[in-house]
């Protein structure tokens, strides 16, 4: 997993680059790149889920199964990259509106919280349909042998990630075609730069935007801290709270469910007081149930779900503020140079949440 995710880091720049530099005047810009790498996106999901067996003998076995994830893992995380990164980067190209922007961002993180707690009801209902195989089956030395509840969780799942994908395409396409239409009438020939900036140029340029800095400098601390916290959480249930494992589920839901939630109501706020203000509420806020946590003692199950559901009001804002903030970020760079670079800037902010 720590190889195929260090791919998954490295190749960010480079799909973002290069769905900058493509043009295609039926599709655009972005979407070729979601449409063409949906299948095999996929395809190489569902891979992960297998369990072959390439020998009788363990080692080998072993060392077969850790040259097959490796390889699955580097294809999957490559085509994630081709379908997520410019889906990623429609944002700035559906709207000029500031507010709006916020609003789509509240949508799209509300779909992916969303998503993460239907999948943790998808498995549980797939589990109780589906048995495992038989104790005879593991004796007559079945390769598949207590996984195949996987293997369908794994390809319901990947055609559940599959269809939204062309459904994305062809729901939001005329928008966004008709606005670089648009925009092209209303260029001016004479400030159209003639070239594309060179592959190193272009990262140099994005990270010396100032603005830029401190959006990725708040987003990679903010995904930080949400990364270390949810590490840490199955570990403070069970040895500091003396909870069951299965109450992990029940505080993540409180933090997350209260994150989903929150999303629409900061965005509502955003559009009164502006992105900045949401922010310093949402991180005050979080600040404080993080300082709760640390003084919780055993048996405070109330006060710890309270404090669970105040930090999933400054998560939420970990996911909209930054994300919202990208798109000005462009505006500004485009001012500045001429150009419209979504890719670049994308590609940083998706490769910072791989490395937090």
């Amino acid at each position: 997993m720590l190889i195929g995710k260090i791919w998954d880091a490295v190749n960010d720049p480079i799909v973002g680059v290069l769905s900058d530099r493509t043009r295609s005047a039926r599709w655009g810009r972005r979407y070729p790149w979601i449409l063409y790498g949906a299948i095999p996106f996929g395809v190489t999901f569902f891979l992960q889920w297998l369990v072959p067996r390439f020998s009788s003998n363990l080692a080998v076995n072993q060392w077969s199964l850790f040259g097959y994830y490796v390889l699955v893992s580097v294809l999957f995380n490559t085509f994630y990259t081709m379908v997520n990164l410019p889906y990623t980067a429609l944002t700035p190209e559906l709207t000029q509106d500031y507010n709006e922007r916020t609003s789509l961002t509240s949508f799209r993180f509300g779909f992916s919280i969303g998503g993460s707690i239907l999948s943790l009801i998808l498995a549980q209902v797939i589990f109780a349909l589906v048995q495992p195989e038989t104790a005879a089956a593991e004796a007559a030395g079945s390769c598949n042998n207590g996984t195949f509840q996987y293997v369908v969780l794994g390809g319901v799942t990947a055609v559940l990630s599959v269809l939204p994908l062309y459904w994305c395409v062809f729901g939001t396409r005329h928008r966004v075609l008709g606005r670089r239409g648009q925009a092209s009438l209303a260029a001016d020939p004479a400030t159209e730069p003639s070239e594309s900036l060179p592959f190193r140029e272009q990262l140099r340029v994005a990270l010396s935007n100032r603005p830029f800095q401190y959006v990725i400098g708040i987003y990679f601390c903010s995904w930080l801290a949400v990364q270390v916290t949810a590490s840490i959480i199955p570990y403070f249930i069970v040895s500091r709270m003396q909870l069951q494992e299965s109450d992990f589920i029940q505080v993540t839901l409180a933090v997350q469910g209260t994150a989903l939630l929150m999303l629409y109501v900061w965005s509502a706020v955003s559009k009164r007081y502006g992105k900045k203000a949401v922010y310093f509420m949402g991180m005050t806020l979080w600040i404080i149930a993080q300082a709760g946590l640390f003084f919780l003692q055993p048996g405070q199950i109330v006060l710890m779900y309270g404090l669970a559901i105040m930090a999933g009001f400054g998560v939420s804002t970990a996911y909209l503020i930054p994300w919202s903030m990208v798109p000005d970020v462009i505006e500004v760079d485009e001012l500045e140079t001429g150009q419209r670079r979504e890719g670049v800037f994308y590609a940083f902010m998706v490769l910072l949440q791989k490395w937090g």
